[in-house]
């Protein structure tokens, strides 16, 4: 089982969106499990306090009630990512495209969703 890093904007989107292949991943990317980094738990709190994004923020802290947390802590979720992963190989997920070309400096893999399926980024 691998472990994947999610950030929040990866987080909200498996949340709010409809991901259609969800239910195959074990087979077409292997066995994941997702995990949440305390720095990302955080930004969806503090999400909840803006009216336009207190929904998703919601949803999103619903929909990852029992996944498993990490100590990953910090005030900027996605340079503490930049930093963990600079430091230990992981998979991280994520939406965003400037996160996305600082961990592939690192040689880093990253999940994604491309038209509502998660994909393996090398």
């Amino acid at each position: 089982m691998v472990e994947v890093i999610c950030d929040t904007s990866f987080l909200i989107h498996l949340a709010t969106r409809r991901i259609l292949n969800i239910d195959s991943l074990g087979s077409e990317i292997g066995q994941i499990s997702f995990v949440v980094p305390d720095v990302v738990r955080n930004e969806l709190f503090e999400l909840q306090k803006n009216p336009s994004k207190y929904q998703d923020a919601t949803d999103t802290l619903d929909y990852i009630k029992n996944f498993k947390t990490i100590k990953i802590i910090g005030t900027f979720a996605d340079k503490e990512l930049v930093n963990y992963i600079s430091k230990n190989k992981s998979i991280i997920a994520t939406m965003d495209k400037d996160l996305k070309n600082q961990i592939k400096n690192y040689g880093r893999s990253i999940l994604s969703v491309s038209k509502n399926r998660i994909i393996l980024e090398a």
